[in-house]
């Protein structure tokens, strides 16, 4: 038997509120039982949801008591109609749960452009409080959860000064997921003690390590979220240097797993792949050269075919718009050189990277033999599948 997802001090639900054609979950809430720290990134996506463009101004006091969340509609390009309907879905929660309102943050996922059917919400919501439990994650990672295909959910327990403490992340993507966040949501749960400075300052260099390391169509969306809360229930404090190594570790781990579990549940994806490309001009470098390939769609088919086609990669890496030398590039797929010097190893070289093509999780790095730039972001394959699941995504 699974052991139930808890995390001290925060109960969850996901409920059905009718949002989805398919009658499956749709709505959820995460609270915390007493006033708790939060921080917040978001989409840099010029165009916004509506919630985004009201946790962007919530989110500043550093305060959180609630998260309302839905799927089936992203409340994007509604108007102002939108605006208000954001607004009351938070509005609503904040009266059932007797807090305030702007201790209430929001976000939504679905197809841009629909009217938000904000009745089904406010009508679902006090059914939906009723069901608040400890072990209610589960039920609010199916409740977010569009063209994923199962929940995804990680927690791990960590001590500081002998006092333990636990992170859970709950987290939906499964397309349109591309760096600058990657159409995805994330809530991450800590009882640790952080004051929202030091929160805010890890979040980021965890996103940064995790969701901004991903692509699957290289599309970002309008609605991308991630959101912690910290209750401090646990006795666990997160201050000084040290203390802040430890607790970044533990949110990292979290957040990269996370983040593969988007990447290999990718729509109709078969394959994960890390991309790694070291011996650049610069870290930054490197990283443009590494989403140039990750993003590419004849890489990407390449993947799904189990072609060993490095010419895509090479091609891939000589448009990126960053100095390389034509002449002295390096390509394996895991430990098996392919490419030296950007010539081909032979039949026998081939034979062994199409062998490792046929995993379901490996890494082709490019060494560009420059300097000490390094990276690494994951990606998967594009399948028939990816077409057909987008092309009928409305309907």
């Amino acid at each position: 038997m699974t052991e139930a997802i808890i995390c001290p001090g925060f109960k969850a639900a996901g409920v059905t509120a009718s949002i989805k054609k398919n009658g499956e979950k749709d709505l959820g809430l995460i609270v915390s039982e007493t006033d708790a720290s939060a921080a917040a990134v978001f989409t840099r996506n010029i165009i916004k949801a509506a919630p985004v463009i009201i946790d962007e101004e919530r989110i500043r006091k550093g305060r959180c008591r609630a998260i309302i969340v839905n799927s089936g509609n992203a409340n994007c390009c509604t108007g102002i109609k939108g605006m208000d309907d954001a607004l009351v879905m938070t509005r609503v929660t904040a009266s059932e749960l007797g807090i305030s309102e702007e201790f209430v943050l929001a976000a939504s996922t679905g197809v841009i452009g629909e009217q938000f059917p904000i009745e089904k919400i406010t009508a679902a919501v006090p059914g939906m409080i009723a069901t608040l439990s400890s072990d209610g994650f589960t039920n609010f990672a199916q409740s977010i959860m569009t063209t994923d295909t199962y929940p995804k959910i990680v927690s791990q327990k960590g001590n500081l000064d002998g006092k333990i403490y636990t992170v859970t992340g709950i987290a939906k993507g499964s397309g349109m997921i591309c760096p600058d966040m990657a159409t995805m949501l994330a809530f991450i749960c800590t009882d640790a003690e952080i004051a929202p400075d030091i929160l805010k300052e890890i979040l980021v260099t965890a996103t940064e390590r995790s969701f901004n390391r991903i692509t699957i169509d290289g599309d970002t969306s309008t609605n991308d979220t991630v959101i912690i809360m910290a209750n401090g229930c646990s006795g666990a404090v997160v201050k000084n240097d040290a203390q802040k190594r430890t607790f970044q570790n533990i949110l990292d781990d979290t957040m990269i797993s996370l983040a593969k579990m988007i990447v290999k549940d990718g729509e109709g994806a078969t394959k994960l792949v890390e991309i790694i490309v070291k011996g650049a001009g610069s870290h930054e470098d490197a990283r443009i050269v590494a989403d140039t390939v990750a993003d590419s769609s004849l890489v990407k088919t390449a993947l799904f075919g189990e072609d060993a086609n490095w010419g895509r990669i090479i091609a891939a890496a000589g448009r990126s718009k960053v100095p390389v030398e034509p002449d002295q590039i390096d390509i394996f797929f895991d430990d098996v050189l392919m490419v030296k010097n950007s010539t081909g190893c032979g039949g026998a070289a081939e034979s062994a990277a199409t062998a490792v093509l046929k995993k379901p999780e490996f890494s082709i790095t490019l060494d560009l033999n420059i300097g000490t730039g390094y990276t690494s972001v994951f990606t998967c394959d594009f399948s028939i599948d990816y077409v057909k699941i987008n092309a009928d995504y409305r309907s």
